[in-house]
């Protein structure tokens, strides 16, 4: 059975829409990309001549790409501070989105973005793709079976030793609205969180530091940074507990002097079992009086979502994603999940600024602070 045409326009067609969004829905059948917008013309023309369907239109306003009533869903690929003014402008326009993570600039925009999704009845996910990797899916089907019991502590890995990105607006405090913690910290919370299925928060105290970002002529893996352009931390680092007493610590950081290096990874131990990605998956745990530790085979098959190890966790997503828009149902990354990530991202720079905790009020918003 041939399916039904998906019409999509891109709007930012920087690096993430050409290293990631773009080359996977190329791969899904049935869809077209139909319209493509930047505010750089030249990108938004060589997106559409390598990507687009015979006659894509080019834009460099959001707005004008908008008004095609003929595009079904948008792929929101711009930086932080642009993703829920033209997320929601998008959805009030009748298109479904995807928005790269993470969710929003700040928390309250992340609402207004989950409000609007719930007032119009479009699809609003994330792009949290780690999730879809067939270690994470794996993780969550054991947990969701209770093959680890009560899960009570969490660890949220994001650390590398020195990899920070020089490029595009990754270091601009005010296009990003923040630095490792927002752009890789929300990858690790976020596969944390939903790997416990925990999303009740009760406190957080965090810290952000800005220790390395001054240093002139830096090793790093992306070539040295200009200190005077580093407006964002280079590490951050919380605690946060959650409304049932389980407790998560999470690291962040794009240079650190360690060597203890991993990034969107999580670790979970539970009352029955404990499982971490430090060297692949690794389940550990007692029977028979004996502590073991297994390695599941990945590529054999059976979790929810698989098929084919060949299959990355890009496309993966850009699949499921296309198969919730055409058979009506969720996408995997719903956006009241992001937000909570969003809720606490901010609440740990809220702490560190401060000096106290930020607790969380019974809508799970940022409340008070003592």
């Amino acid at each position: 059975m041939e399916e039904r045409t998906v019409r999509i326009g891109i709007i930012g067609c920087g690096g993430i829409a050409n290293g990631k969004q773009m080359p996977s829905l190329a791969k899904v059948k049935g869809v077209e990309m139909v319209a493509f917008c930047d505010i750089v013309k030249e990108r938004a023309e060589k997106a559409a001549e390598t990507y687009g369907s015979e006659g894509a239109n080019v834009y460099t306003d959001y707005t004008e790409l908008l008004k095609d009533s003929s595009i079904e869903v948008i792929h929101v690929c711009t930086p932080n501070k642009s993703h829920a003014p033209i997320s929601i402008a998008a959805m009030e326009a009748g298109k479904h989105v995807l928005c790269e993570k993470p969710m929003a600039k700040t928390a309250a925009e992340a609402r207004q973005m989950v409000e609007t999704a719930k007032r119009t009845g479009k699809k609003l996910t994330i792009g949290y793709d780690n999730r879809y990797r067939n270690d994470s899916l794996y993780l969550k089907e054991l947990v969701e079976q209770g093959e680890l019991g009560d899960i009570y502590f969490a660890k949220a890995h994001a650390v590398r030793r020195r990899a920070v990105p020089t490029w595009g607006v990754f270091l601009n405090e005010e296009e990003q609205g923040g630095g490792p913690l927002i752009d890789i910290g929300t990858h690790a919370l976020d596969l944390t969180l939903w790997t416990m299925n925990n999303y009740n928060v009760k406190s957080v105290v965090g810290n952000v530091y800005y220790k390395l970002s001054n240093t002139e002529n830096a090793a790093n893996a992306f070539g040295p940074w200009d200190p005077k352009e580093f407006t964002v931390e280079d590490s951050a680092f919380a605690f946060i507990t959650m409304e049932n007493g389980a407790t998560i610590t999470l690291e962040a950081s794009w240079a650190l002097n360690t060597l203890d290096v991993d990034e969107a990874k999580t670790t979970l131990c539970g009352t029955k079992a404990g499982a971490d990605m430090r060297d692949g998956l690794r389940i550990n745990g007692e029977k028979l009086s004996r502590l073991y530790v297994t390695k599941p085979d990945l590529n054999a098959g059976g979790v929810a979502y698989y098929e084919g190890g060949a299959e990355s966790q890009a496309d993966k997503e850009a699949r499921l994603w296309i198969e919730a828009i055409r058979n009506g149902t969720e996408p995997l990354v719903k956006a009241e999940q992001a937000l909570v990530v969003s809720e606490i991202l901010e609440a740990i720079y809220q702490s560190a600024k401060t000096g106290k905790t930020i607790y969380f009020d019974e809508a799970n918003v940022p409340a008070t602070t003592n």
